[in-house]
């Protein structure tokens, strides 16, 4: 079995980016696995992020084929193409910085910052869940097409998020946590779903979003594009 890794350093002169093709003697392994036996038996300068191996960190996520998939429980096929998360600065191979998108919590508060104390149901629970189960992994944010042309957009993992304290009954600010997510928000998504994909939980970023718009349209909230569909009406 064979796989190329792309090899990214920004200290390789004149072309810091190449693929290098690696072949793999190993028996249906996870992605991780055949990293490890290449950086142990092939080449030790090859630099990728692992963690818990068990698909909760989501600190070994990449690119292979250019779909979003965590290195530790994907199965490796013969002539897969294994790149660093997208939308994000490579610091070497498949390690990139992620300080940028996870910024995106902060800007959207999105976090229990003042709560009340409550008593929840079983129902209250459920509501939560799903948007609980986020590994911050980048998939999302990697996959995600509007980033492509603004670098301001927060992005789904962040809105998902919000949607999470927002529908929280210990809430008490839930109002600030929609004030924020208008600009470069969520009418800037293209509902394309691409997020909903890449997501290794089974989080739909793109269904929160359309729930949080729903969230804003409560409190006054409207699309700001939405004068410029079809110039209004006339009678």
């Amino acid at each position: 079995m064979k796989i190329r890794v792309q090899r990214f350093c920004t200290h390789r002169k004149p072309e810091p980016k190449v693929e290098v093709e690696y072949e793999i003697p190993l028996k249906n392994p996870t992605l991780l696995e055949a990293l490890s036996y290449i950086k142990t038996n092939i080449d030790q300068t090859l630099t990728f992020d692992s963690g818990c191996r068990s698909e909760v960190c989501g600190s070994c996520a990449v690119r292979v084929n250019e779909k979003e998939k965590l290195s530790c429980g994907y199965k490796v096929q013969d002539g897969d193409v294994i790149t660093p998360l997208s939308k994000l600065p490579v610091i070497k191979d498949l390690v990139v910085k992620a300080d940028a998108s996870f910024m995106t919590l902060i800007r959207t508060r999105a976090f229990l910052e003042k709560n009340k104390v409550v008593k929840q149901s079983k129902e209250d629970e459920k509501l939560i869940e799903k948007q609980s189960d986020c590994i911050l992994c980048n998939s999302c944010f990697s996959s995600c097409p509007v980033l492509e042309v603004n670098k301001e957009f927060l992005g789904p993992f962040s809105l998902t998020r919000v949607l999470r304290y927002v529908n929280d009954k210990r809430c008490e600010d839930e109002k600030q946590k929609i004030d924020l997510v208008q600009q470069n928000g969520i009418w800037d998504c293209t509902l394309c779903g691409e997020c909903t994909v890449a997501c290794p939980q089974g989080i739909d970023p793109k269904m929160d979003i359309m729930n949080l718009r729903a969230k804003s349209a409560q409190y006054g909230y409207m699309d700001p594009n939405f004068g410029s569909f079809g110039g209004g009406l006339s009678f």
